[in-house]
């Protein structure tokens, strides 16, 4: 993975966490008794850069097509974003997110595309449809506990639908029959509350494999900071940054799509139960 700037910050939050969990416990700090589980609901502001290539059936390779330049896709969107996390003992605990980064524009293109068996001739102008959902569903064992803070490995499945749609009142339509793909990630997860009322969250994950008609690799690196008011709710800010490459061969699709997209995420969070870190 290429370290740039944005990513250099994310690497040195995460860092922070690790490293500030290892000096001694604040006298303010978060209750023994850890919160039983927790739901946030939030704005995701992003920006996203992505390229797909569609072969034909025939095995002509498509045209490598910028879905943001190309085709006029919003390379900047907010979205609602939520999910939760559920302590089942002091050291296990599942996350689950979901959000829809899915888009649509219309644009007069500026060159010839090939996009599976159809040709969208150069100005022509093309209706463009991208769909594309996230869901995350991961395990945390916490190696790493304290009465502040705590770090584990987790595993999960970081499972992204997509689909394409172009089309143009002359050339027809194409639509793809969609990709799921459901990239098992591992990875490792932080929580350290400096004060009472204060949470830095670390969160990143890896995936990457080659079998059969598929291959793909992603790196997920998220990072956070929330401030606690009354006993259960919290409000916080968040960056995180994906990278994600996917190649298909299957009789149904046939090509690849190579994106990213990071921004920040603000949200409400609320916490239920306790009792937790006394089991």
């Amino acid at each position: 993975m290429v370290i740039n700037k944005k990513n250099a910050v994310i690497v040195l939050g995460l860092a922070v966490i690790v490293g500030l969990s290892w000096s001694p416990s604040p006298a303010k700090a978060q209750s023994a008794d850890r919160e039983r589980a927790s739901v946030y609901i939030g704005t995701f502001i992003t920006d996203r850069n992505t390229s797909a290539r569609v072969d034909s059936d025939s095995g002509s390779p498509g045209s490598d097509v910028d879905l943001e330049n190309d085709l006029g896709l919003s390379a900047s969107t907010s979205v609602a974003r939520a999910g939760g996390y559920v302590w089942l003992s002091r050291r296990n605990r599942i996350d689950l997110s979901y959000f829809d980064l899915s888009r649509s524009a219309s644009r007069k293109i500026d060159r010839t595309i090939n996009v599976g068996d159809k040709t969208f001739a150069i100005n022509t102008t093309v209706s463009t449809e991208n769909h594309l959902t996230i869901t995350k569903l991961d395990y945390t064992f916490a190696f790493l506990t304290r009465e502040n803070w705590f770090v584990g490995f987790n595993a999960g499945l970081y499972v992204a639908r997509t689909g394409l749609s172009l089309s143009e009142p002359t050339h027809g339509t194409f639509d793809s029959e969609g990709l799921t793909a459901p990239l098992p990630v591992i990875g490792f997860r932080g929580d350290y509350a400096f004060s009472d009322k204060w949470t830095l969250r670390g969160n990143f994950q890896w995936f990457g494999i080659t079998v059969d008609n598929f291959s793909g690799h992603l790196t997920d690196t998220y990072a956070g900071v929330d401030r606690s008011f009354g006993k259960r709710f919290a409000v916080g800010i968040a960056y995180d940054t994906v990278k994600m490459n996917v190649e298909a061969t299957k009789t149904s699709l046939k090509g690849s799509l190579d994106w990213a997209y990071d921004g920040w995420l603000i949200y409400f969070k609320t916490d239920f139960g306790g009792g937790v870190s006394k089991r």
